[in-house]
């Protein structure tokens, strides 16, 4: 069957205004925004995800993810193109080298789907950003020699979209490298794209074992009998272990009770929340940036409230590259005579010894 065929879901994605308006009617702003929006970003969505989206609600949470708005036209003084300075510490193309012991590797320039406040707008969806065979090379070689480098990170773009017997290859020369201790993969297409999780891609995994995916589910409405099936199956053939990283958005998971559902959804079908990021910095995501503070409370309101399997660490990448910072409640609230001073989840003061 064509849908269940994650080749011709890349093929037949909505690219065009012209196409969308035959699947979803829109809004006048959605309308207006699209062609402006276009001129910096492109705009793509599977049928798999558009099929998602609620026809009759404008707020609804995956809709605000794929449909360009009026607020990516904005661009405010702190906003930059390349918000985590990773074009800076680039020393070879498509590898960002910032930690000392790991790295990115930008492999594919291709998404499934283009997220309307993605951090890499200057650089997904231009066949020129991704590096060549020869440029693959180069990498795989600085990886070699720079021992010090445990991690390297599968990223894009949307890795997925490379072919098994490509992946089988990188994966092959990676674990080849005597000092690299693991390698990661990134990839939206469980959520947006997930019968790309297939057999083969799973035998493919299973050889290399092992193998950690990170994906990026942002709200529990992304999670299908579909995602059930294709991941869990993932899971268990491919044996691979699978994390999430979501994206604080306003008007989408701003809401603790939205975050609860995800998280709770995301650990029954076998994958552990990982990350919960602060928005970046980039060109036009203005609209999505929940406020620090708001962020902080409503991560209070799960951790203690909630299973800790289930609760991910919420962090900001600093804007110009300074990596990721832990935002947290601050539990501890000063040193006393005889110890520390905490407050709880509930807000309970407890004085414990040194």
């Amino acid at each position: 069957m064509t849908w269940s065929d994650w080749k011709w879901q890349l093929q037949n994605r909505i690219t065009t205004l012209a196409d969308l308006e035959e699947k979803l009617t829109l809004t006048e702003e959605e309308r207006e925004s699209f062609a402006p929006a276009l001129a910096d970003f492109s705009f793509a969505v599977t049928p798999y995800y558009l099929n998602r989206i609620d026809q009759t609600n404008p707020n609804c949470p995956i809709r605000k993810q794929v449909l360009p708005r009026a607020g990516e036209l904005k661009k405010n003084p702190n906003e930059v193109e390349d918000p985590l300075a990773e074009e800076k510490y680039m020393p070879v193309k498509g590898v960002t080298h910032r930690y000392p012991d790991r790295a990115i590797w930008y492999i594919s320039h291709v998404c499934a789907v283009y997220c309307r406040f993605c951090t890499r707008k200057r650089k997904v969806s231009d066949p020129e950003e991704t590096p060549n065979r020869n440029e693959w090379e180069k990498a795989l070689e600085y990886f070699r020699k720079n021992t010090e480098l445990r991690e390297v990170i599968l990223s894009g773009g949307d890795p997925l979209t490379l072919s098994d017997s490509s992946l089988d290859y990188l994966l092959g020369e990676l674990k080849s490298i005597p000092h690299l201790n693991q390698v990661r993969i990134h990839s939206r297409h469980p959520v947006t794209m997930p019968m790309r999780l297939t057999e083969e891609l799973a035998a493919v995994f299973a050889k290399h074992f092992p193998l950690y995916m990170v994906t990026h589910f942002n709200h529990p409405n992304e999670i299908t009998e579909e995602t059930k099936m294709y991941v869990m199956r993932m899971i268990k053939t491919g044996h691979i272990s699978i994390f999430n990283q979501s994206v604080l958005l306003s008007g989408i998971n701003d809401d603790e009770k939205v975050l609860s559902e995800l998280n709770y959804k995301l650990i029954s079908i076998g994958i552990k929340p990982y990350y919960l990021h602060q928005c970046d910095e980039v060109f036009g995501s203005s609209d999505f940036v929940v406020p620090i503070e708001r962020g902080i409370e409503i991560y209070r309101k799960l951790r203690g409230y909630h299973s800790g399997i289930t609760i991910p660490s919420y962090v900001k990448d600093l804007t110009g590259g300074g990596g990721k910072v832990l935002l947290s409640p601050d539990y501890l609230q000063k040193k006393t005579k005889d110890g520390y001073l905490f407050q709880n989840y509930l807000g309970d003061e407890y004085e414990v010894g040194h």
